[in-house]
């Protein structure tokens, strides 16, 4: 085992410990509403739930995140976590017509009817994870994510490729939406033999690399007019290193999938310009967003960056062999257990600032899916390397 390799081992089991330890118990204990159901969107730094509106793109979040708790140890109540999840998002956040809406209040009251392709794209990710963390909810979980599919492509299908944000469509278009998009079918394509699945994955990926990355730097823009060009001004030349790294891991695991040299090039270009051009090495971290002439556009950094900085490198690492990337998965963990470093264990800091403080403000919910799947897949590819 390479130093690195075993540095990132180290680092894997102390953030396993803290998940198993910690983040499960008060995220199921304090996080979960056992009166009304569902998950709260927040909790404070002294260990309180936060009462408030949900997003729909939440709670799928968290059912995952329960679902693949037995997979790293925890001996709690996962199976009954995702559940109890499950049960909430069915009941409060499924329209009439299949889709999922943005928004319920603390009682599950509708407070936006809106069905936007982010949110339908959680619903199909954690729909996957339901139908292979609980294999009798299966069939159930794989119904209504096709119908979510196929309402997707009935009404928001796009003319060149992908799908438009709303009905009617609406600009700007994002590639945010259709990387979750590509996760989620790339998850159902691994225990489903709907082609549908795959061809979608493949669509997704050929729009990313032709349309996404800017040519001459490999950097993935994020905003776009209705034809798939960069939208107008600035906001058509934003690029973020946390997305860098996620399509980067997506667009890897998709060319081994499809042999497609030309795609694990794309990513790792993708991997390597984040990792070089929007880490701060000062913080260890990466930032929030660049152009796409790799200035700076926002130099703060959120949690969620660097637990894609964790996947894409481990997995850059078993796909290649170069150490190299063992060093910067090492480096991620130690980025990211700087958020973890709170008064109370288990929660999180989300934004660290350019001076090195935190904003001081009560964890989101939203980003335990990022801190369990990093993990897992952490440990994944070093229990496959050992």
């Amino acid at each position: 085992m390479t130093n690195a390799l075993a540095d990132a081992a180290r680092l894997r089991d102390r953030l396993k410990t803290w998940a198993v330890e910690a983040a499960y118990p008060i995220w199921w204990e304090v996080g979960a509403d056992h009166a009304k159901g569902g998950f709260f969107e927040k909790i404070d730094l002294d260990g309180q739930a936060v009462e408030g509106p949900r997003r729909g793109r939440v709670l799928p979040r968290q059912i995952y995140a329960y679902a693949i708790a037995g997979e790293l140890g925890w001996r709690g109540p996962w199976r009954g976590a995702v559940e109890h999840g499950l049960a909430f998002y069915l009941s409060a956040y499924r329209r009439p017509d299949g889709q999922f809406r943005t928004l319920v209040g603390p009682s599950g009251e509708s407070l936006d009817d809106t069905a936007d392709l982010y949110d339908q794209a959680f619903a199909i990710f954690a729909l996957a994870a339901v139908a292979k963390a609980l294999p009798d909810r299966a069939e159930e979980a794989r119904t209504l994510a096709v119908q979510v599919r196929e309402r997707l492509i009935a009404e928001r299908k796009h003319p060149l490729a992908g799908f438009h944000q709303s009905n009617p469509p609406t600009a700007p278009l994002q590639s945010n939406p259709h990387m979750h998009l590509f996760e989620a079918v790339l998850a159902w394509n691994a225990i489903d033999p709907d082609p549908t699945w795959r061809a979608l994955a493949d669509e997704i990926a050929e729009l990313a690399l032709a349309k996404f990355v800017h040519a001459e730097t490999g950097m993935v823009r994020e905003f776009f007019d209705l034809d798939w060009n960069p939208a107008p001004g600035v906001e058509g030349r934003i690029c973020e290193p946390g997305h860098q790294f996620e399509w980067g891991w997506l667009l890897l695991r998709w060319g081994q999938l499809a042999g497609r040299a030309d795609a694990t090039a794309a990513a790792l270009n993708m991997i390597d310009g984040g990792e070089t051009r929007g880490v701060d090495l000062a913080r260890g971290v990466a930032i929030n967003a660049l152009l796409d002439d790799y200035g700076i556009h926002d130099d703060g950094a959120r949690l969620w960056p660097q637990t894609e900085r964790i996947k894409a490198a481990v997995l850059a690492a078993e796909i290649t062999g170069d150490p190299k990337y063992w060093e910067m998965a090492a480096e991620g963990a130690l980025g990211l257990l700087t958020y973890l470093r709170t008064p109370v264990p288990g929660l999180w800091r989300d934004k660290y600032l350019p001076d090195e403080s935190f904003v001081e403000e009560p964890a989101p919910a939203s980003s335990f899916y990022h801190i369990a799947l990093a993990i897992l897949e952490m440990d994944r590819v070093i229990n496959a390397a050992s």
